[in-house]
């Protein structure tokens, strides 16, 4: 019974080792980034504010 689960137990671990690594880069169609726009306020030499708007995606 201790080398059934012993085996098994290595088993799993080696599948799991196999699988993940596979799993690392993929990214499917449907799958867009998420993206949000940041507003960077500035002031210029004159003190008028300038703003920026900059899109973010994740």
């Amino acid at each position: 019974m201790r080398k059934f689960v012993l085996t098994a137990a290595a088993a799993i671990v080696a599948a799991v080792s196999f699988a993940a690594p596979s799993q690392a880069g993929y990214r499917s169609d449907d799958c867009e980034p998420t993206c949000y726009i940041k507003k960077i306020r500035t002031y210029d030499y004159y003190g008028n504010l300038i703003v920026k708007k900059v899109r973010i995606c994740d």
